[in-house]
Formats: C-alpha cells, structure tokens, sequence
C-alpha cells in the first residue's frame, strides 16, 4: 500500500512549495519503462493502469519531491504521488504517468506546468 503526505491537512504550518517545470508524459509501453520489467518503477512499486502517478528528475528529489510525495500539477485534476525517478539526464522535469493510453499522453506532449507539494 502507498501512503503519501495530503497537501491539504497535512500539519505543516509552511505553506505549500511550488515549481515550474517541463511536464511529458509515459505510458506502460515497455519502450517507455524498465525492459523486462514492465511497470516496475525505480523505488520498487509496480504501476498499474488508473494510478496517479508521476516519474520526477533527480534534481527535484532534493527539492523534496521524494517517494510518496502528493503533488497537484497545474491543469489537471486531484493529486499525484512521486512513484518513479527519470533518467539523471534530465532536469526540472516530470513525467505523468498515464497507465496504457499511448494516445493521451501523446496529446500532452510535453508542457510547462506549476507543481505544488507540503513542504516538509
């Protein structure tokens, strides 16, 4: 099971942090996962179909988007919990996973957004 820290409610007296960011999208396809394993994401959880899921860039580990973390993303709808790490190629950057709808996630293409998450 997964838990993850609620933006609203949380107890934190901080105010929620916030970032702009380049968002795509990926998809359980296996040229977009881990070869061999696919939907296995680099913490060890297995996506599935129907989660609210996003991959973020190492460099947003450190800004405290770590495994677990709820996240809302500008422009679409509830929350997100950090479940996957991309390539240490990238920075500033997300991805959304979007289950098995290939098409969807080519229509997000890739976009500028504002994440927010509970600062710790």
């Amino acid at each position: 099971m997964i838990t993850a820290t609620l933006l609203a409610g949380c107890g934190s007296s901080e105010a929620p942090k916030s970032l702009e960011v380049a968002a795509t999208a990926y998809t359980l396809a296996e040229s977009e996962t881990k070869k061999g394993n696919v939907g296995l994401a680099a913490w060890g959880d297995q996506l599935e179909p129907g989660m609210k899921a996003i991959a973020v860039s190492r460099d947003l580990i450190d800004e405290g988007l770590t495994h677990g973390t709820a996240v809302k993303i500008e422009g679409l709808p509830g929350e997100y919990v950090v479940l996957d790490k991309m390539n240490r190629r990238w920075t500033n950057k997300i991805d959304i996973f979007m289950g098995t709808d290939r098409k969807q996630a080519r229509e997000w293409g890739r976009q500028t957004v504002t994440i927010q998450w509970a600062a710790d």
